[in-house]
């Protein structure tokens, strides 16, 4: 008698879930940015984290290895995924600073005309150098930017 050969069902392998890159750690900010280099892109590195921690009235805290985050915020997708991130932050970028604008620009158009030189993507505002902008104006958007993300996450701090 022939044994029946049936093929057993594999286990559907449990979902990992992804690890976050992005993560508020403990290194100092002061470090991080003493080693930026050109020295011009140092200067505005650390000008523009003074900026941002007066009209944030936060502190620096470094989100990965290299950006630069004020205040917190916890969001879910609907796909599940969850995770924390800073309210508004930056990178000084080999290429230029980066600044995460985390609502994107949708209600920032006025003041982006008002800004000087830049380039946007979704969340990102790219400029080469604080010479090229208008600091009241970024300052605003700075500003606005935490102001709205505290509406749309009000247990972030």
């Amino acid at each position: 008698m022939a044994e029946s050969k049936t093929k057993k069902k594999a286990e559907p392998k449990a979902k990992k879930k992804a690890e976050l890159k992005t993560k508020k750690t403990e290194a100092s900010v002061e470090d991080f940015l003493a080693e930026v280099a050109p020295e011009k892109k140092r200067q505005d590195a650390i000008a523009l984290c003074e900026l941002m921690k007066k009209v944030t009235k936060l502190e620096p805290k470094m989100w990965g290895s290299s950006i630069v985050g004020f205040g917190t915020y916890h969001y879910t997708y609907d796909s599940g995924h969850e995770g924390d991130m800073c309210l508004v932050g930056f990178s000084p970028r080999k290429a230029n600073l980066t600044l995460y604008i985390m609502p994107g620009f949708e209600d920032y158009k006025e003041l982006l005309g008002k800004l000087g030189k830049h380039k946007t993507g979704k969340g990102c505002l790219y400029i080469n150098t604080l010479d090229d902008v208008d600091v009241p104006t970024l300052s605003k958007i700075i500003k606005n930017t935490v102001t709205d993300m505290k509406k749309r996450y009000p247990s972030g701090a």
